[in-house]
């Protein structure tokens, strides 16, 4: 009996010790200073970033006069380049400010300005159809023909206009699919599309841009500025008068598409997307997050002005204009659509 007494009384003794052992421990531990572990990346933040007093964080005077942290982290939200060991040096920008203002560009002027210049050109034109209907000829089809455009030409011409109608609804799809296909289609179904969509306009790209050279270089010389073409810029090319301006070969609206909607802006559109696809040759282009931000901007706000105006083309080369259509489905045109619409070009032919 004394001997198990004895036993109890050991073995409270012994854990009476060690639980006081351990409170001390404990106390101890709290009070005495320890040095920051190493960081998990390798990189250990010096002493003389380790505050001397970690209670004076809290009032914020030490934390301004030393922070605890590198300035990667104190100042993410800035340009200046930090140092980085991996190949991608723009890994040392934490956050580009940039970045907020391409989206802000992206998504608040562009995407909305050229919605609505969209939606003007597109309902303009149903106003136009509706209210005056198609250009009908003052005199009726004489049936006979006169060539305009060869086979070449015309193969030129359609497969640019084709190309150019895969881009501009794979790159509205882009742009504006978002706001109403997404919703309807679900995210998972959205996103297959878009990627189908996008590998039509990135290999589609270089098809349009070869065509824009070919037709630029066959019709180039038939573009210039000539007689009849100032006549046609006094007149707004007959649009309020109802009366056909005499042109040549193509009149001052078709050079001005010519010039600039299909030559300039269509080149425009095919450099920065060539910058976005990462394929520019001829030169050594470093594809860095400023330079593809600025081509993104320059590439859909050219591409939108460009559809814009492409609408009103194809309007009045198809139902918008009695005859027209014609040379471009069979290379030629009826006599009587030529001397109307072309008549020095006409007289030219007939001499």
């Amino acid at each position: 009996m004394k001997r198990s007494f004895s036993k109890v009384l050991g073995t409270l003794v012994v854990t009476l010790g060690l639980s006081l052992t351990l409170v001390s421990g404990m106390t101890f531990a709290e009070r005495a200073p320890m040095a920051p572990l190493p960081s998990p990346s390798g990189v250990d933040i010096p002493p003389s970033s380790v505050p001397a007093n970690p209670n004076a964080l809290a009032s914020g005077t030490q934390a301004q006069s030393q922070p605890a942290n590198p300035s990667i982290f104190t100042a993410p939200n800035s340009d200046p380049q930090n140092y980085v060991s991996i190949p991608d040096k723009q890994a040392g920008v934490l956050i580009q400010r940039a970045g907020q203002e391409w989206r802000v560009i992206r998504n608040g002027v562009i995407t909305v300005y050229g919605g609505w210049l969209l939606a003007i050109a597109f309902f303009g034109i149903i106003a136009t159809y509706t209210l005056k209907g198609p250009m009908k000829l003052h005199e009726p089809m004489s049936g006979t023909k006169i060539k305009r455009f060869s086979a070449f030409d015309r193969l030129v011409h359609w497969l640019m206009a084709f190309s150019f109608l895969a881009l501009a609804f794979t790159g509205l799809m882009i742009l504006y699919g978002k706001y109403f296909a997404m919703p309807l289609m679900g995210g998972a179904a959205y996103g297959s599309f878009l990627m189908v969509c996008k590998n039509i306009h990135n290999f589609t790209g270089p098809l349009f841009t070869i065509c824009i050279v070919i037709f630029f270089l066959l019709f180039a010389h038939k573009n210039l500025f000539g007689k009849g073409d100032m006549e046609w810029i006094m007149g707004f090319g007959g649009i309020f008068t109802g009366k056909h301006i005499p042109a040549g070969f193509f009149n001052f609206g078709e050079k001005f598409w010519f010039w600039f909607g299909m030559t300039f802006l269509g080149l425009v559109i095919s450099g920065s997307g060539f910058v976005l696809d990462m394929i520019v040759p001829f030169m050594d282009m470093q594809y860095l997050r400023g330079t593809m931000q600025i081509a993104n901007v320059i590439h859909s706000s050219s591409a939108i002005l460009m559809t814009a105006m492409a609408m009103g083309h194809i309007y009045i080369g198809t139902i918008g204009s009695q005859g027209s259509i014609d040379g471009m489905k069979t290379g030629y045109v009826d006599a009587t659509w030529a001397k109307e619409h072309h008549e020095l070009w006409y007289n030219k032919v007939n001499k």
